[in-house]
């Protein structure tokens, strides 16, 4: 075991962050070598009907998936 809080463990396989991970504005994170990128907003539903809510659910889940965080069908 380290003693420090942010390692890489034997092997190389796992990386251990037990404080801040900081991604400069120049930096990326990748997941299955495709970058992660913020979703963007998605205002409250104010939806009246059915078909309101599902047209704001579908919008959620596309900018989920455009954000790389939902895989695309």
């Amino acid at each position: 075991m380290s003693n420090v809080k942010n390692y890489k463990e034997q092997g190389g396989d796992r990386w251990i962050v037990n404080g801040v991970l900081e991604v400069t504005e120049e930096g990326v994170l990748l997941l299955n070598g495709k970058p992660l990128i913020r979703a963007k907003v998605q205002r409250e539903s104010a939806a009246d009907t059915i078909a309101d809510l599902k047209n704001d659910f579908n919008s959620l889940l596309q900018k989920l998936k455009y954000a790389g965080l939902m895989e695309m069908e």
